[in-house]
């Protein structure tokens, strides 16, 4: 079996593309080094992540937006469910998503951000860092194109302001009342395009292989981890996998700290329909593949099925 692809984005698109389709195609996981992120940004951002969720729970859940499907603001611990899960994950999160401009067309998808008022600095700092994700998982879909043979910048339009996501994630440490076969993020596939992670160095994250093992993912410091979306393997007829992962209980000393990270859950734009890449397409078997629909109607289809709406 071969490993994990490590990549280094500072190197040209054209000599990491091959390294990266393969990976994703084997595990639906890569780790990216250079990917252009400051690390004074995310050193700050990590800071105020663990500010926030150290405020008293009154006021966090003064910052829950009913009805919202999870999409801004404050989620609160107990809240998400795993697809097919019967108990919920061990986490609360918050939601930063795209800012549009009033009037402008795909606004009524997007709901304006919301910020923390007990905190002066969060905005800035998370509107840089979801800038600077943007970019670097731009970067990343033009690896891609150049290995499923299309133009470079093939993805730029299909995400120009897509409905992206900057989740901030927090997992308590374990209790005992947490013995009931919950975990920190039970199995699942994300429904995006790509999830960008940061914060996977602290362990528990595991992937599930084609051989059905669960593996370990280890990024180095200050590395992402990317992952195939619903999303993608649906536009790539399953030619990049959207692989099952978790973050697993840890045990020992491990099990009394709290865990932090921030995945960045890349969109396409709502009104983009998924429809199969004529090159995914196996000649032999014409009508195998799955039916095209809008990024939106997905995303609504699966989010019911997660318990956000």
């Amino acid at each position: 079996m071969s490993k994990i692809a490590s990549v280094s984005l500072a190197r040209p698109l054209p000599e990491v593309s091959g390294e990266l389709g393969r990976s994703f195609a084997e595990y639906g996981f890569a780790i990216v080094r250079d990917h252009g992120i400051p690390a004074e940004l995310i050193s700050r951002a990590e800071q105020l992540t663990r500010a926030f969720f150290a405020l008293p729970d009154e006021t966090k859940r003064a910052y829950r937006i009913e009805g919202g499907g999870g999409a801004r603001g404050y989620t609160p611990f107990g809240t998400e469910k795993a697809k097919d899960a019967n108990v919920h994950d061990l986490k609360e999160f918050w939601h930063v998503g795209r800012d549009l401009p009033e009037g402008h067309p795909l606004s009524e998808y997007m709901a304006p951000n919301i910020w923390p008022s007990e905190m002066p600095e969060f905005r800035d700092t998370f509107e840089k860092l979801y800038a600077a994700f943007d970019e670097a998982g731009r970067r990343v879909l033009q690896a891609i194109a150049l290995h499923l043979d299309l133009p470079q910048h093939f993805f730029d339009e299909t995400v120009e302001d897509g409905n992206s996501v900057m989740r901030l994630l927090h997992y308590p440490p374990l209790a005992p009342e947490d013995a009931d076969g919950a975990i920190r993020a039970a199995a699942h596939g994300d429904i995006n395009t790509i999830t960008l992670l940061l914060g996977a160095e602290e362990a528990g994250l595991e992937l599930l292989t084609q051989s059905d093992e669960w593996l370990a993912v280890n990024p180095p410091e200050g590395a992402l981890v990317v992952n195939i979306g619903d999303m993608l393997e649906r536009l790539t007829n399953g030619h990049l996998r959207s692989t099952k992962h978790r973050v697993v209980n840890p045990e020992g000393a491990a099990a009394h700290r709290a865990r932090y990270s921030m995945p960045f859950f890349l969109h396409f734009r709502p009104d983009y329909v998924i429809e199969t890449l004529p090159s995914c397409i196996d000649p032999s078997a014409p009508e195998d593949h799955p039916e095209p629909i809008s990024a939106h109607d997905f995303l609504m289809q699966r989010l019911r099925e997660i318990n956000l709406v």
